[in-house]
């Protein structure tokens, strides 16, 4: 089984082995062992949801060291809306972009305006093809991962279509070469990320080969860095292009707002996303055109490697253009994108439980995975170290636990014994 890069990763000096984690993950990627939690990598979306729950902070996100732009001649700023949620007072973007150029960037590229490219490209794309309804948004990594590993019947209701990370890195990247006769190797794109799936999305894209985007940095991280140096800038150059309609991508219910459909809902939280991507599968929902799905609670702006309160940046991005004179944007939608923006290659169903390479072994574990469930107590109560029993019962088949992990057969077994020697005495 192909062995994925993970943005998310557990620091073993800091874990407690509390279970908090275990729980909380949304496809059981997560067990306790000796003391110590291990992800499952073939199981893990990369949805944070660990690092938020966690009180020792022992998950993180791997982003990039901020040095690593130097390595570059040129440096690109992909900067996603969510980041102007981070401040309050309600600043001038254009004093937001100018202080990531003073930091060390060359040039910066709103996301927000490729979200509107796509946004176009998207309508065009629903219209002219006949996808199982709901269509369902690719834009959000964390999704896509969950519908490959848990609902691959709705992988076929997904937009085939680049999300506006991707775009952004190429039109950002083309407008560099133009500009500086530099060689693309020799320019460097950043995204400043605020989950940790989109960091993972750029070692492992959606419907291409290989991203153009070279690194990340976390919100969190640049944050720190610009906030003093924006107090100091009194005259910031006219870099803000992109309009509410991109920007509004950074909340959940954003990108269903730009394509102006009754029939769309916007659905936010991973927990939530499974819900009803669990009705639509059922097929009982009805009459929905598009399907809007984050797994950060409030969209984007509610990644875990923000800054800012998700409901308060929900709250800030409908004002972020207030004080903010806007130039004339440099990118605008043409039936060249249409073809551009989709997919090269399908993405596939993943298995994340996969018993045994032959079939027949296979289905002989699965009987008796379903024998050892049957002898568990049910009570899903995460003491094992695994977060249901069946899960369990998974592990021992697998080899990874025994019986005797759960503290409820283990009492019976050590009540038994001593019963046993009562009566032998």
């Amino acid at each position: 089984m192909k062995q994925y890069f993970h943005s998310v990763t557990l620091d073993k000096e800091k874990c407690k082995g509390c279970t908090n984690c275990i729980k909380r993950c949304p496809t059981e990627a997560i067990r306790v062992r000796d003391g110590k939690a291990k992800i499952i990598k073939e199981r893990c979306i990369d949805c944070g949801e660990c690092i938020r729950v966690c009180p020792y902070h022992a998950k993180k996100a791997i982003t990039d060291s901020f040095d690593k732009i130097f390595e570059y001649k040129y440096k690109v700023a992909l900067v996603a809306p969510s980041f102007y949620a981070q401040f309050k007072d309600k600043p001038d973007v254009n004093v937001i972009l100018t202080a990531i150029c003073k930091v060390g960037f060359d040039y910066v590229f709103e996301v927000a305006s490729s979200a509107e490219l796509v946004t176009e490209v998207t309508k065009n794309f629903i219209q002219k093809n006949n996808l199982p309804k709901p269509v369902i948004s690719s834009a959000c990594p964390a999704v896509v991962r969950l519908i490959q590993v848990r609902f691959p019947n709705l992988i076929a209701n997904l937009v085939p279509l680049l999300a506006p990370i991707e775009l952004g890195a190429r039109l950002a990247k083309e407008r560099a070469v133009s500009k500086t006769g530099l060689s693309p190797e020799e320019i460097g794109v950043f995204f400043i990320t605020p989950c940790a799936a989109k960091a993972t999305y750029i070692h492992e894209p959606l419907g291409i080969e290989k991203s153009l985007v070279d690194g990340c940095i976390s919100i969190k991280d640049l944050y720190l860095r610009i906030l003093p140096v924006m107090k100091q800038i009194k005259k910031p150059k006219m870099l803000a292009t992109a309009s509410t309609d991109g920007i509004f991508w950074a909340k959940s219910g954003g990108e269903s707002f730009g394509l102006s459909n009754e029939n769309n809902i916007a659905v936010d939280g991973i927990w939530n996303v499974i819900k009803v991507l669990e009705e639509v599968e059922n097929q009982t929902v009805e009459d929905i055109d598009f399907l809007e799905a984050a797994a950060c609670v409030g969209g984007c702006v509610g990644g875990p490697l923000t800054v800012t309160n998700c409901f308060v940046a929900k709250s800030r991005i409908n004002h972020v253009l207030e004080n903010t004179k806007l130039s004339p944007s440099l990118y605008t939608y043409s039936s060249d994108l249409d073809e551009a923006v989709r997919w090269e290659k399908t993405i596939d169903f993943e298995p994340i439980m996969k018993l045994d390479s032959d079939m027949a072994v296979a289905m002989q574990k699965l009987e008796q995975l379903e024998k050892i469930n049957d002898n568990l107590p049910k009570l899903d109560c995460g003491s094992c170290g695994a977060p249901s029993c069946r899960a369990l019962a998974e592990d021992i088949v697998r080899g990874f636990a025994k019986e005797s992990d759960c503290i409820f057969r283990l009492r019976e077994k050590v009540k038994k014994l001593s019963v046993e020697k009562g009566d032998a005495q």
